[in-house]
Formats: structure tokens, C-alpha cells, sequence
């Protein structure tokens, strides 16, 4: 699987290849949110309806069988708990687990993940026909959907665990954003805790340039694009994702004790170095958007993490900044889409993108915090479940 590399545009999310560590071979593929329209006929993760139903699977090398019985209510689907569907059976199979029995998801995962890998490992001895005729080009078209069908229960599988996540931090999943203002609970609490303090410090900082001097004001209510909310939620995933990445190494680098010299110092040179970095944002290009930033905009404090992400080399802090695996671009796009819609937008034929038709929403500056709190953490999860699923199923590119 190829990796990808996150960028921002003017537009929207662009992602390159990033076999290569040079930047001007791609040509970007932009994307507005995601490229999935959810789909009637497949359940949502919603409480099911009625009926009782009992499904079960077992895998080819261990005997050992799980079973669920799916309870379902006759009153109707409450509230869904995520806002993408899932399509795959595997897809709906795990869905339909989050709601009657969510203690056997990591069971079913690993279970489905063992059947992946040996179907892949059969296909991969089966020969492949000699001669040139039509039989080969059914082969090769037969094992292109096979490989097609396993990447799409593969994505699924890693967004069921995200969803795993948040249910075992109490945490709702913002379900849609409409026109109307908002009315989620606040769970930002809730969300700051599942972060390191040093992490934590990095996405104070990360609120603070997008939300300027409404940083703390949490009720006043503004008329914003949806289309650049949508863009600082996907946005604010990928940095998730990156957070998560060198936190995980600082965190082990400081337990070990080996850390480089200097990060506590407030004048050091590691610090002087990111306050003129141009690596580091100064400003969030969609904060003049919507929050008036003071005529004197302070300097952002400084952390020990942001000093050691600062210390890394050019080479290091792409290698950090890079999406590891198509499967985890896919998530972001769809689930971001499943999130604020398709957006309506045009490319004309000077290249400029027409946003005339893109709607705007009334959201409070607590509501637009509560958004973006939940994408860092989004793509904080994003990073431990890829890892999780890659250490049973190879997938992501070395």
C-alpha cells in the first residue's frame, strides 16, 4: 500500500504519494471532504430495529466460534453513535457488534483480520494462467476485485475500532452538521483527557490559532462555510494523527530518559529556532474567516513537545507529517464527508474554485471547539488503531 502525505490548499485537503521524499514529482489530488455519499439499504451505526437475529463466524485456523444475538427495538433507530455507514458485510457485521455486544468487537476484529490474511495468503499461490488468452485477463480482473473488496472491509474494520474508542471513552460522535446551531453536549473534558499534558499543551495552541481571541467564548454564535469547517476539521484529524505520532515517541524518549538537552530551557536554542521557524504556522489560514484576531496577536506559548518536534530534521518531520497508509486517507475523506455532506463546488476553467453555492451554518465558537477537539482525537485514535490492525494484518508501507 502506498503511503500519503496530508497537505492544506486553498480548497481543501490534498494528499500525495509519499514513496518519494522529494515533493515536486506528484501531482495533488485534492479533495473537498471525502468521495462517499452514505447510501440507503445499509445499517448505520444506530440502534437496530426490530426482530431478534443471531449471527455468528469462525475463523478457518482456530475453532473457537463467537455469537451475538442482535436485540433490536421495535420503537425505531435512536440517534446513530458515528455518522458514516458501513457497506461491507464485514462492515455491517461490526456495526451491529458496537450495538448489542461491544465487548466482543476487538475479538471479532482480530477474527475477521486472521480471515483476511488467509484469503490474501491463498491468492497469492494460486498460479496465475500462462497463456495470454481471455483466461488471464479474468484472472487478473477477478483478483483486482478480490483486493478491491478486502480494502474496503479492511477500512471498515479500522473505523469500527475508532468507534470502539470513543464508546469506551464515553464520548459521542458528533452525528452531522446542519444549518441550524448545534446543540451537541459539551464532552470537551472528557476529550482533553484522553491526550498527554504535553500533547494537550500543543492543542491548546492548535485551538488558539483557529479560534483567535473567541477562545473562550463559548456562546456567542457566527454565520461560517461549512466548507472551511469542514476543511479545519479534516485538518485538525491529520494534525491529530501527527500529535499522536511523535507524542508516542517523546513520551517513550522521556521515559528512557533519553531526550535532547535543552528542551526545558525557556531561551533555548531549540525554542529561538521554532519562534522563527516557518515550519510552525503563526496563523490558521481559516481563522480570518470567522474570529477577529487581535491587532496584537500574542506569541503562542511555548512546549517541550513542540521544542523536541522542532528538533527533528526536514527529512524526520515529513516522515512524522506523512498519513502511512491509503486506508487511513480513505477513512478521513469519507468519514469527514459523512460529517458536513458534499460539498457543492466548481473548478473553473482558470482553475479557481467556485464555492458560490457553499452553504453557510450557524455554529457557536463552543461548538466550532468542540469540533475540532473531537477531530484532534479523531486522528489521535486514527494512529493507534492503524498500528493495532497492521501488527495482525500487514498493510502499511514500510
Amino acid at each position: 500500500m502506498e503511503s500519503a502525505t496530508a497537505l492544506r490548499s486553498p480548497f481543501g485537503t490534498c494528499i500525495k504519494p509519499s514513496n518519494r521524499t522529494d515533493f515536486g514529482g506528484y501531482r495533488n489530488r485534492c479533495v473537498a471532504f471525502t468521495t462517499v455519499l452514505n447510501k440507503q439499504g445499509f445499517p448505520s451505526f444506530s440502534h437496530p430495529r426490530v426482530g431478534l437475529k443471531s449471527v455468528s463466524f469462525q475463523s478457518q485456523k482456530k475453532r473457537n466460534v463467537i455469537r451475538a444475538s442482535l436485540s433490536f427495538d421495535s420503537t425505531g433507530p435512536t440517534a446513530p453513535i458515528a455518522p458514516l455507514q458501513l457497506e461491507s458485510p464485514i462492515g455491517q457485521f461490526l456495526s451491529q457488534i458496537l450495538i448489542s455486544h461491544p465487548h466482543l468487537v476487538s475479538a471479532a476484529v482480530d477474527q475477521q483480520l486472521e480471515q483476511l490474511q488467509t484469503d490474501r495468503d491463498a491468492e497469492k499461490q494460486n498460479e496465475e494462467p500462462s497463456a495470454a488468452s481471455t483466461d488471464l485477463v479474468l484472472y487478473k480482473r477477478i483478483a483486482e476485485v478480490k483486493a478491491n473488496e478486502r480494502k474496503k472491509a479492511l477500512e471498515e474494520i479500522l473505523y469500527a475500532l475508532l468507534v470502539q474508542k470513543f464508546m469506551d471513552a464515553n464520548v459521542s460522535l458528533i452525528p452531522s452538521v446542519t444549518r441550524s446551531p448545534p446543540t451537541w453536549p459539551s464532552q470537551d473534558d472528557k476529550l482533553e483527557l484522553l491526550h498527554s499534558p504535553e500533547a494537550l499543551e500543543m492543542i491548546q495552541s492548535h485551538l488558539a490559532l483557529i479560534l483567535g481571541n473567541r477562545v473562550d467564548d463559548l456562546t456567542s454564535v457566527a454565520e461560517i462555510s461549512k466548507l472551511r469547517v469542514g476543511q479545519v476539521y479534516a485538518a485538525s484529524v491529520m494534525y491529530g494523527y501527527f500529535l499522536k505520532r511523535v507524542d508516542q515517541r517523546f513520551q517513550l524518549e522521556k521515559t528512557t530518559r533519553i531526550l535532547p538537552e535543552g528542551l526545558d530551557r525557556e531561551n533555548s536554542n531549540i525554542q529561538q529556532q521554532a519562534a522563527g521557524d516557518e515550519r510552525v504556522p503563526q496563523t490558521h489560514p481559516e481563522v480570518t474567516s470567522w474570529a477577529e484576531l487581535p491587532k496584537s496577536e500574542p506569541a503562542l506559548k511555548s512546549s517541550r513537545l513542540k521544542n523536541y518536534v522542532m528538533s527533528f530534521d526536514g527529512e524526520s518531520l515529513q516522515r512524522y507529517a506523512t498519513i502511512r497508509s491509503k486506508e487511513a486517507v480513505n477513512i478521513i475523506e469519507k468519514h469527514t464527508e459523512a460529517l458536513f455532506g458534499r460539498p457543492e463546488i466548481v473548478i473553473t476553467p482558470d482553475g479557481r474554485v467556485d464555492s458560490s453555492k457553499d452553504e453557510a451554518i450557524k455554529i457557536s465558537f463552543g461548538g466550532l471547539r468542540r469540533l475540532v477537539l473531537e477531530a484532534v482525537t479523531f486522528g489521535s485514535f486514527l494512529w493507534d488503531v492503524e498500528s493495532y490492525v497492521d501488527s495482525r494484518y500487514h498493510f502499511v508501507a514500510s
